[in-house]
């Protein structure tokens, strides 16, 4: 079995029954879309699917917030499948560096492998499939849906965007609406256009419902 399979099997096991929307079916999305724009961009294919399938495998939303905690997982447990350390070390580096930490937060990514890694996961957190996994989040964060006195924020640090009070609307505003100018690759920024713009209309929806008025 190739380490790709492997690891491919113990994160279905420890992500299959996940209720926010960071589930085996995200991951295995954020995989697919990985391979596609490697296909169409580039990069190791190896390190670009071992980060995808690892990329959530320590989340801080998840870990107690323990921000940086994936890569030293993901780096420990390809060593322990006999994963060689130059690409091990690549995946850690990726992993750790792979999640959006706020709005006036720089996040530069240097690897290519990385950057399309990051892309697939952007990717996944917008459009239809976005709004659907931000409700899943929400509900299981006991957020609420909509607070209109809750105010949307720029956060200007990764611990105070982990760490701030919010609601699923909120959200759209504090990330998902804000992604469409930081993707990566071109492929990736094709991709997201009709995604950013089916939230858009979304969220015009969502505000006339919530505003309406009888007459």
């Amino acid at each position: 079995m190739s380490i790709i399979e492997k690891v491919k099997s113990i994160i279905f096991e420890k992500f299959k029954d996940e209720p926010t929307g960071h589930d085996w079916y995200h991951i295995e999305r954020v995989l697919t879309l990985s391979k596609y724009l490697q296909s169409k961009e580039g990069g190791n294919l190896t390190i670009i699917q071992l980060s995808a399938l690892l990329h959530d495998i320590s989340d801080y939303k998840f870990n107690g917030g323990k921000i940086n905690k994936g890569g030293e997982v993901a780096y420990s447990l390809l060593t322990k499948l006999e994963c060689d350390k130059i690409t091990a070390k690549k995946v850690k580096y990726i992993v750790d560096n792979v999640s959006y930490k706020g709005a006036k937060v720089d996040t530069e990514m240097k690897l290519l492998e990385g950057k399309i890694v990051q892309d697939a996961d952007r990717l996944d957190a917008i459009g239809a499939i976005g709004i659907a996994r931000t409700f899943a989040y929400g509900g299981n964060k006991n957020q609420p849906i909509h607070d209109p006195n809750l105010k949307s924020k720029k956060h200007n640090s990764f611990e105070e965007y982990a760490n701030s009070k919010t609601s699923s609307i909120n959200h759209f505003y504090e990330k998902l609406l804000l992604l469409k100018s930081r993707f990566n690759t071109v492929t990736a920024k094709k991709i997201a256009e009709h995604r950013h713009q089916y939230m858009e209309k979304f969220l015009n929806e969502f505000f006339n419902e919530w505003n309406f008025k009888s007459k």
